[in-house]
């Protein structure tokens, strides 16, 4: 098996509707305890989100998304800077992302301890963005997406998903190094359920040594996404798709599967659990 060292990127979403979790979080005391729970599990990464992406999502504007996600970011950069002994399962040096496609919410996080942007729209949905991540030196993750989240799916079609995908993620990839962006600090994401049918996410699953072949890491975020509460159904013959909170055994195969395969950083609202699972399959693959 080809299993190399991983990272896992613990979701905090504070919004008021996120598809899984919306409005858990939307409080900065809820969302701090959560982050650092997270932590706790054995987070690598927090990916802090004020703007919900979930398909037929409204866009939030930057003033908003900054209320939401700057008191958690500089509370949590505080906790985890003071964290020495951290507690077990914990990582020692637990990062920060800013889950965003706004350039003035990414400097602004960045300046309030976070070191990592992730951005869905890979440098598309703001023309400063490339700009701050140069000048800052923050590593990122370009992704990709059919569409914009409104629209995403609405009858997303590819003549073959994997070819479009990898393509896109190169030239992407190529134009953030035009951009000033050093290649090393740049990740991919092949969009799980963003622009895609359940049949394109699991292609791209199967497939997934072919994005692999662009040489820089893969990111998989299929945490409780609804196309595995369609397959869930399907296999105990119910007509509706289970809820995202019974989808941890889904989320659990796929991240097993991308391991397996080369994908290094796997972003989970389920931290402990799919930690466990991988810790499996890392034991296996040594042999």
């Amino acid at each position: 098996m080809g299993v190399s060292a991983y990272r896992l990127m613990g979701i905090v979403n504070v919004t008021p509707d996120s598809f899984s979790d919306g409005g858990l979080f939307l409080d900065t005391d809820a969302a701090v305890a959560h982050g650092l729970e997270l932590v706790d599990q054995g987070a690598h990464m927090l990916d802090i989100g004020g703007e919900s992406t979930r398909p037929g999502a409204e866009p939030v504007g930057a003033e908003e998304e900054l209320r939401r996600v700057l008191p958690v970011i500089e509370r949590l950069a505080d906790a985890l800077k003071g964290q020495s002994v951290p507690s077990p399962g914990a990582s020692i040096d637990t990062q920060i992302s800013i889950d965003t496609a706004k350039a003035s919410v990414a400097a602004r996080a960045l300046q309030a301890g976070a070191v990592f942007v992730n951005d869905v729209s890979a440098l598309r949905g703001d023309s400063q963005m490339a700009g701050v991540l140069a000048e800052s030196g923050a590593c990122c993750c370009l992704m990709h997406m059919l569409g914009e989240p409104r629209t995403m799916q609405r009858d997303p079609r590819y003549g073959d998903v994997v070819d479009e995908v990898k393509a896109f993620l190169e030239e992407r990839l190529a134009f953030a190094v035009d951009q000033g962006i050093a290649e090393h600090r740049i990740l991919l994401d092949p969009g799980i359920g963003f622009g895609k049918t359940a049949e394109h996410n699991l292609e791209l699953l199967r497939r997934l040594d072919e994005l692999m072949a662009i040489g820089r890491p893969i990111v998989i975020g299929t945490s409780r996404k609804s196309f595995l509460g369609r397959i869930a159904a399907n296999a105990q013959g119910r007509p509706e798709p289970v809820a995202a909170v019974a989808r941890l055994p889904g989320t659990i195969a796929t991240n097993v599967i991308a391991l397996e395969r080369g994908a290094s950083v796997f972003r989970v609202h389920d931290v402990a659990a799919v930690a466990a699972a991988l810790a499996v399959v890392v034991a296996i693959a040594k042999g």
